[in-house]
């Protein structure tokens, strides 16, 4: 009787993630493309619009995004007029917040996101999309403890 072999994972976790989610995001942009915004700018104006005003510090820890990654995606919206840097607590500090146009365009685009998950849903499975959406909490978690662990 021959031994059965474990087999580990195989290929980079790092480019199979990206291969989903730039697959993902192919999938969603159709349902963004009237509006003008990217689907990861309507993320972030949605983290703003419901947590600001707020750091960009605090803003990029919320996201698990860098300082960099998240001073270069408020450009458009800071550009558009949907978002604003207000001054802070000290001269050195600045805060962020939606405008009220930035307001009116999440409002605005709530349905196009809303179509665009049903629409990923539908071609995943609702079943598998939950343990999917279960299985990255898990691992962001995990990593997030590993990051404050070193």
């Amino acid at each position: 009787m021959a031994s059965e072999k474990t087999v580990g994972p195989q290929g980079c976790t790092n480019f199979k993630l990206r291969q989903l989610t730039r697959r993902v995001s192919q999938h969603c942009e159709p349902f963004f493309a009237e509006t003008g915004l990217k689907t990861t700018q309507y993320s972030l104006l949605s983290h703003i619009d419901q947590l600001g005003p707020l750091a960009p510090g605090q803003l990029a820890r919320r996201m698990d995004l860098d300082a960099s990654t998240l001073t270069r995606n408020l450009q458009p919206l800071l550009a558009a007029g949907l978002v604003e840097l207000l001054p802070g607590g000290d001269a050195r500090s600045r805060l962020v917040q939606a405008t009220p146009a930035g307001r009116t365009k999440r409002a605005a685009m709530k349905a196009d996101w809303k179509r665009a998950q049903l629409a990923v849903n539908a071609s995943l499975g609702e079943e598998r999309v939950q343990r999917l959406h279960a299985l990255l909490d898990e691992c962001l978690a995990l990593l997030r403890e590993e990051k404050g662990a070193g």
